[in-house]
């Protein structure tokens, strides 16, 4: 990591950034976004625990997880504002010291209502973590870095992820799970001091600026009239949102309560989803540039992944409990057949201008995040409901997650007959 570039100096414009500057932006996004995803995917491995020592029900259970992306929703359009006009670094700094905050307040917390708000404000305080970074790399990287760093960026999500599973599992009886919100809470402090460190501040204008730019009065209008950013809405609400209620809950409660797996196996079986969508964002992020310099560009991209994770999907909910030891493969095959949508997050970002990224960005992860919410606590609810109508509760999730499944169809085939001017 490079110390040539004083976090004094600013980056003029849109310049792009010297090579050694940008690899250290990159890791030091990539720590604080290592953190939050952690932070995300943390409650799949502690729901066992969780439900024991609170009573909770699947609702409840659901809620919880939610919560965390409830809060994360709610500040997703000033956002945008602000990183447009301050500028990431001065943005994530801010919003880094509530996730510090929720951290210890989840901790300390002895109820259900009070984890809630906790995870709310953990939500809110790493809201940041994926936009901030994208926002800077719309303007410091050319494009066909910009769709590598955020395949890079998801990959480092994906390590979170993995290390929120077993780790999290085997340290459990030692530490406990408050000692280790303490323990996350720290660690997003030292990313921090990273992020002062290395990450240029942000210029607003320079001579360069385009009238446009120049004339920007911060509203969303611009992105509210995209045809192309409603053409991805409701894959990114339905089948990204819903990987990542899978991939941060469900697939948990999945194997104990479907497959029949114990609490350690199913630990188990999310370091092994984990584990694939790591390896699956880190080739995303090596053949995307080629790919678009072959003219092969999201969109085509999205069109054609998406059956693959429905097909899967509709294997999951078929074999139920049949599937045994297996669940866990057909589950990593379900999420990293999902990475497909994920492209479209920064061809919606690269489909606007440069000083109209951190609006686009923060609008389409409004819209991503506020269907982890739905799906995550929708899956929850419906569980709930068909137990209550009399099936039994392998049938009630094979029941929740045919309904998720018929959303992510629908929300596919939106894609397919919408098209729009500005495609990237």
């Amino acid at each position: 990591m490079s110390a040539a570039a004083p976090t004094s100096a600013p980056v003029a414009g849109h310049a792009h950034l010297p090579r050694r500057l940008a690899v250290a932006v990159f890791l030091a996004f990539a720590v604080a976004y290592f953190f939050s995803a952690l932070v995300r995917a943390i409650t799949a491995t502690l729901s066992p625990t969780l439900t024991q020592e609170l009573g909770l029900s699947a609702k409840d259970l659901g809620l919880l997880a939610g919560g965390y992306f409830l809060g994360f929703s709610l500040t997703q359009l000033p956002l945008g504002r602000w990183l447009d006009r301050h500028g990431p670094k001065n943005v994530i700094l801010a919003f880094l010291s509530v996730a510090v905050l929720g951290c210890l307040a989840f901790a300390a917390a002895d109820n259900f209502v009070g984890l809630l708000l906790a995870r709310m404000l953990c939500g809110v305080g790493v809201s940041a973590c994926l936009m901030a970074p994208l926002t800077g790399y719309r303007r410091w990287f050319d494009a066909s870095t910009q769709l590598r760093t955020n395949s890079w960026m998801l990959m480092t999500g994906s390590l979170g992820m993995l290390s929120s599973t077993l780790p999290v599992q085997w340290l459990m009886p030692i530490w406990g799970w408050r000692p280790l919100f303490i323990v996350l809470g720290v660690g997003i402090a030292l990313a921090m001091l990273l992020i002062l460190w290395v990450v240029p501040r942000w210029q607003t204008s320079s001579p360069s600026a385009t009238s446009a730019a120049a004339d920007d009065d911060g509203s969303y209008r611009e992105v509210w009239r995209s045809r192309y950013f409603w053409r991805m809405t409701p894959i990114g609400f339905f089948s990204y949102g819903g990987l990542v209620a899978m991939q941060t809950l469900w697939a948990g409660p999945w194997m104990t309560q479907v497959a029949g797996w114990t609490p350690i196996e199913s630990a188990t079986g999310l370091f092994v989803i984990n584990l694939a969508m790591l390896v699956a964002f880190w080739v995303w992020g090596w053949v995307t540039p080629g790919l678009a310099r072959r003219g092969i560009r999201a969109n085509r991209l999205i069109a054609w992944g998406m059956p693959l994770n429905l097909v899967t999907l509709a294997g999951l909910v078929v074999m139920g409990p049949s599937a045994g030891a297996w669940a866990a493969g057909v589950l990593s095959v379900f999420c990293v057949t999902s990475t497909f949508v994920s492209l479209a997050q920064p061809a919606v970002g690269m489909a606007f201008p440069p000083h109209l990224a951190g609006r686009a960005l923060s609008a389409y992860n409004l819209v991503i995040f506020a269907g982890v919410f739905v799906v995550q606590w929708g899956i929850g609810l419906l569980i709930d409901l068909a137990m209550t109508l009399g099936l039994a509760r392998v049938a009630a999730y094979q029941a929740a997650f045919t309904v998720f499944g018929v959303c992510s169809f629908l929300s596919w085939l939106y894609f397919l007959l919408n098209k729009a001017d500005n495609e990237v």
